[in-house]
């Protein structure tokens, strides 16, 4: 009822926003203005998740997308520091697909790639915000990120999701902890974990 309430509140508020930001993705980027991709939710069930588009289709001589710190610029980055492009997912919130807390849904890609105990993460519904995005967001290691979103999972309660969703407000004013291209920073999961694997 809460993830609703909140949901319904800050989609009518934030639906100025919204279409100029779409408008100037749409003359800056083209279309299509939202991104929308898969990603794993509660039960391990697949769900598309929609955000506003950041990113340039740009490529290479050889027809490779270029990096995504080169792709995202102008409206893109701007849009990411103040985390506007995922206003869109409160659509999301209202479907039932997402909380506004609670692990952040991955990419199904990484789904074989989860210790058993990490598999708790799907016993919630994904989150917009979350524990481990309030403690460094795309800084933080895979390993502490899960470990974070587990621990979250079995020390749930009203209390702290009330904490999470202040804690990211004062990130979000902040402009804080957010990266333009995470992979510059580190691995995406299955490739940093089958990099261990190889080297064990």
């Amino acid at each position: 009822m809460l993830d609703i309430v909140v949901a319904l509140l800050l989609l009518t508020l934030s639906v100025p926003i919204l279409a100029i930001a779409a408008l100037l993705v749409r003359i800056q980027l083209g279309s299509p203005v939202f991104f929308v991709q898969e990603r794993t939710g509660l039960g391990q069930r697949p769900f598309p998740i929609v955000k506003l588009r950041t990113m340039s289709n740009e490529r290479n001589a050889g027809g490779n997308l270029l990096p995504d710190g080169v792709r995202c610029r102008g409206v893109g980055r701007v849009l990411r520091r103040l985390s506007i492009d995922e206003l869109p997912q409160l659509v999301n919130v209202l479907r039932g697909q997402l909380s506004l807390v609670g692990p952040r849904p991955l990419l199904p890609r990484y789904d074989a790639w989860y210790t058993e105990r990490e598999r708790r993460r799907f016993d919630v519904r994904p989150g917009i915000t979350g524990l481990a995005q309030i403690s460094g967001r795309n800084g933080v290691p895979w390993e502490e990120r899960l470990a974070l979103d587990v621990r979250y999972v079995e020390q749930w309660s009203l209390w702290l999701d009330l904490r999470i969703l202040a804690a990211t407000a004062g990130k979000v004013f902040q402009g804080s902890g957010v990266a333009v291209d995470p992979a510059a920073q580190m691995l995406d999961l299955d490739k940093e974990r089958q990099t261990t694997c190889v080297s064990s």
